[in-house]
């Protein structure tokens, strides 16, 4: 897994959900991560994409169970755009 992405993503994180002490791990999910809703989920994906210039679709966006899935799509999606 790639700690860049990690820390980058944490940074997103803490912006949308409004703290600055969060701590991602790769096993950070939705049950774990305080203020995490739907709501919060829409605004982090988006975030997301924004960030590191690629577009999801809904299967992935689905298929996401924990950080350390969604690390992985990013780097597929930035591999799959070089």
């Amino acid at each position: 897994m790639n700690d860049t992405v990690l820390e980058r993503l944490q940074k997103l994180f803490r912006d949308v959900l409004d703290d600055p002490k969060l701590v991602l791990t790769p096993h950070s999910n939705a049950e774990s991560i305080e203020g995490y809703d739907s709501l919060a989920h829409i605004n982090i994906i988006s975030a997301v994409e924004q960030e590191f210039s690629v577009r999801f679709d809904l299967k992935d966006i689905l298929d996401l169970q924990n950080t350390a899935d969604l690390v992985a799509l990013v780097e597929r999606k930035q591999k799959r755009a070089a």
